[in-house]
C-alpha cells in the first residue's frame, strides 16, 4: 500500500528537523514518501531544510518541494498532493507529532469502504500547560451563520477532518478540487473540503485510535500573524463559506435576514474584524460565485442532513 504523508513548511525548518525523524519512524512499515513543501521561507530556512534532508539516513524516503513566493497553506498542501502518485496521502502539519501505528485504523477503514473520502486523526492538542484531545467537529446553524464547536471524541462521526492530521484519498481530493485558494492563507479550506465531500454523497469519520501530538503554539500562524489579522481571515473566510457552499434556501435567508443586524452588533461593540472580514469577503464575490456555480454539479446531499448529521 502506497502512502505518502504531505507535510508543508514555512520558516519552521526547526520543527521539521525535531520532527521528521519520528514522521519516518511512523511511516516505516508503508510505501511512499514524504513530501515536504516549503511555501517561499527565507533562504536561510530553505537551506537549513536541505542540509537536514541531506542528513538523513532515509533521505531517499524524502522529497523536498521549494515554492519561490509564499501564498500560504491551501496552495501548498495543493503542491504537495499533486507530486503525490500514492492512493492515500496523510496531510500533517509540521508541528505534529505522529504517533507508531496511528495510520494503520484509518487506512483499514479506507481500504473496506470505497466511498469514505477521508479520516480525521485524534489531536492530542498541546496548550499552555494542559493537553485537550480534539479532531471531532461538531456544527450548528445559528443567527444567521455555521458554527463549528470541538466534539467529544468518543465517537467516530464528525463535521470536518483536519488539514493538518488526516488521511485522504488522493484521487477524490483531486477531483474535489482540493483546497479552495479562496481560504488564502488559511483557516477554513479543511472545513470547506470536508463539507463539499459530504455533499457530493462521500463520508469522512473521525479515529480516536490515530493520534498525534499537537504542539499548536509553535506553528507558523501564531508565529507570523497578530491575533486580529487571524481574526479577521476568520471571518472573511466563514463568509466565504456560506456564500460558496450553502444552497439551502432556509439557510441562505436566514443568512441574509441576520446579516444587517449582525453588521450593528459587531459595529456597536467596536469588532472591526467582523467588519473588514466581510469587506473583504466581498471583494471576492465574483470568484466565489463563479465556484459556487462550478462545484452545484457534484451535490446530492441537502445542506441540513450535513449540518445535522455529527451529534
Amino acid at each position: 500500500m502506497k502512502v505518502d504523508i504531505i507535510i508543508p513548511n514555512y520558516n519552521g525548518s526547526h520543527l521539521i528537523g525535531q520532527n521528521l525523524p519520528k514522521v519516518l519512524e511512523a511511516h516505516a512499515s508503508y510505501s511512499g514518501k514524504v513530501i515536504i513543501v516549503d511555501d517561499g521561507s527565507t533562504k536561510e530556512e530553505q537551506e537549513k531544510l536541505q542540509n537536514i534532508v541531506l542528513g538523513l539516513n532515509e533521505k531517499h524516503k524524502v522529497e523536498l518541494i521549494v515554492k519561490s513566493k509564499n501564498s500560504g497553506f491551501p496552495a501548498t498542501v495543493n503542491a504537495g498532493v499533486k507530486a503525490s502518485t500514492a492512493e492515500y496521502v496523510v496531510l500533517l502539519n509540521s508541528d505534529v507529532i505522529p504517533r507508531v501505528g496511528f495510520l494503520k485504523n484509518p487506512l483499514d477503514q479506507l481500504e473496506k469502504d470505497d466511498n469514505l473520502f477521508g479520516v480525521g486523526c485524534m489531536d492530542e492538542s498541546i496548550e499552555g500547560n494542559k493537553k485537550v484531545n480534539r479532531g471531532r467537529g461538531l456544527s450548528h446553524w445559528s443567527k444567521g451563520f455555521l458554527h463549528h464547536t470541538r466534539g467529544e471524541v468518543d465517537k467516530s462521526s464528525t463535521f470536518w477532518i483536519s488539514g493538518g492530521s488526516c488521511i485522504v484519498r488522493r484521487d477524490l481530493f483531486n477531483k474535489l478540487g482540493g483546497f479552495d485558494l479562496l481560504y488564502s492563507p488559511f483557516y477554513w479550506e479543511d472545513i470547506d473540503l470536508s463539507y463539499v465531500a459530504q455533499k457530493a454523497g462521500y463520508s469522512i469519520v473521525f479515529d480516536n485510535k490515530s493520534v498525534v501530538e499537537h504542539h499548536h503554539q509553535e506553528g507558523a500562524i501564531k508565529k507570523h500573524y497578530d491575533s486580529e489579522k487571524v481574526t479577521t481571515i476568520s471571518y472573511r473566510n466563514q463568509f466565504i463559506f456560506i456564500w460558496k457552499n450553502i444552497t439551502s434556501p432556509k439557510f441562505l435567508l436566514n443568512h441574509f435576514l441576520y446579516l444587517p443586524l449582525n453588521i450593528v452588533k459587531a459595529m456597536l461593540r467596536f469588532d472591526w474584524p467582523f467588519i473588514s472580514g466581510l469587506f473583504l469577503a466581498m471583494l471576492l464575490l465574483p470568484a466565489i460565485i463563479s465556484r459556487r456555480f462550478s462545484q452545484k454539479k457534484l451535490y446530492k446531499i441537502s445542506d441540513e442532513a450535513v449540518i445535522y448529521n455529527n451529534s
